[in-house]
């Protein structure tokens, strides 16, 4: 599972093979800030992203996770608790 720091936000993307259909889905998690740097401030949990879409290969997958995780940090869609 790929980990990326920006800013105050630490982003987990990852594919999960799917077991239905032949394929790879998108997931995202998004964590901000904590006062306890032993535990982790999940603002945004662990959930599927571009639910409509099957991706051919693990990177197309995280690829995708990775693009809608920026764009949720973009438009403000999370953040960190003030």
């Amino acid at each position: 599972m790929p980990t990326e720091q920006l800013g105050d936000y630490e982003i987990d993307y990852s594919a999960v093979r799917m077991t239905d259909v032949e394929g790879w889905a998108a997931y995202v998690t998004i964590y901000g800030p904590s006062p306890n740097p032993m535990h982790r401030n999940s603002i945004f949990p662990a959930q599927r992203v571009a639910v409509e879409r099957v991706f051919d290969s693990e990177a197309d997958a995280e690829a995708e996770a990775r693009k809608a995780a920026l764009a949720l940090i973009e438009e403000k869609t999370v953040r960190p608790p003030a």
